[in-house]
């Protein structure tokens, strides 16, 4: 099992690292007022971690247990 898990996070990160290397034109992005230049994977890097973090902060308000009584 330990070895299933190793190659499932080895075969992850590579195929990150090929969305990478195949996502490195500059692209412009607006938010709100202000206009940023940077490369697409980094974009997609951002949108990922902001995606992330909000799953496991929904997933830890949702997931609030009530104690058991014995």
């Amino acid at each position: 099992m330990i070895k299933l898990k190793l190659y499932a996070a080895l075969a992850l990160i590579l195929l990150v690292l090929i969305v990478v290397f195949q996502n490195t034109q500059a692209v412009e992005t607006r938010f709100l007022f202000v206009s940023f230049t940077m490369p697409r994977a980094a974009l997609l890097t951002i949108t990922f971690m902001v995606g992330a973090v909000a799953g496991l902060l929904l997933s830890f308000a949702l997931s609030k247990k009530t104690p058991r009584k014995m």
